[in-house]
């Protein structure tokens, strides 16, 4: 495919950033490739560039499992993202979908099927693998609770999950205890919970899927 497209690669592992580069080279001749490899790094060239294509990792430094890919979605609504991951459970890919990303390629997959899915992004149709069309009912319960936070409210369960407290929280993102305590509020009833401990519970449960 000929093209003068800009296509951005953002993954922490230089071998398999370079690797990718070497591909989206061959599939996409005469692409303007642009590369990070931290979530800082991705939004410092966002702020530069527009890109007609990101090719994002979920795990990148700065990145809190979908938080980055949230993140992305909020501020750049309009930005094709395709995740491209060594976790392949339907739970991940049906996590991304819901996400706003455009489509999910596995890192396993060998250069044919990384062509052919680089160019039915391109030419605007979506790609996700069959499995997500799998995915058990009682994981898309778990995706779809996660999915309804807002990227505000899903910043703040990282956090719990992290151990912090309330007034830690309220000091990180420079917001008041008291907007915390509504947003904690919001949570638990979103994600059908009671206290802290079972939020902390559902979020290691869908962190354990994107190992």
């Amino acid at each position: 495919m000929d093209s003068t497209y800009t296509i951005l690669i953002a993954d922490d592992h230089p071998l398999f950033r370079n690797a990718l580069f070497q591909s989206v080279h061959m599939a996409i001749s005469g692409a303007n490739i642009l590369e990070a490899d931290s979530i800082t790094g991705l939004f410092d060239l966002l702020a530069k560039e527009e890109p007609d294509l990101l090719l994002l990792d979920l795990k990148m430094p700065g990145a809190n499992g979908m938080s980055g890919l949230i993140q992305l979605r909020c501020d750049y609504p309009h930005l094709p993202i395709v995740v491209i991951s060594a976790s392949e459970e339907p739970a991940v890919i049906a996590q991304v979908k819901r996400h706003g990303a455009f489509g999910f390629i596995p890192k396993s997959s060998d250069m044919r099927a990384l062509v052919n899915a680089l160019n039915q992004v391109l030419e605007g149709n979506m790609f996700f693998p069959e499995t997500v069309a799998d995915f058990g009912s009682e994981k898309n319960r778990l995706a779809e609770k996660i999915a309804s936070l807002t990227p505000q409210q899903h910043k703040v369960l990282g956090m719990l999950s992290d151990g912090l407290l309330n007034k830690q929280i309220a000091y990180e993102l420079n917001v008041s205890e008291a907007t915390i305590k509504a947003h904690m509020t919001a949570i638990f009833r979103k994600l059908d919970v009671k206290n802290r401990t079972q939020a902390v519970i559902l979020i290691q449960q869908l962190e354990s899927e994107t190992q």
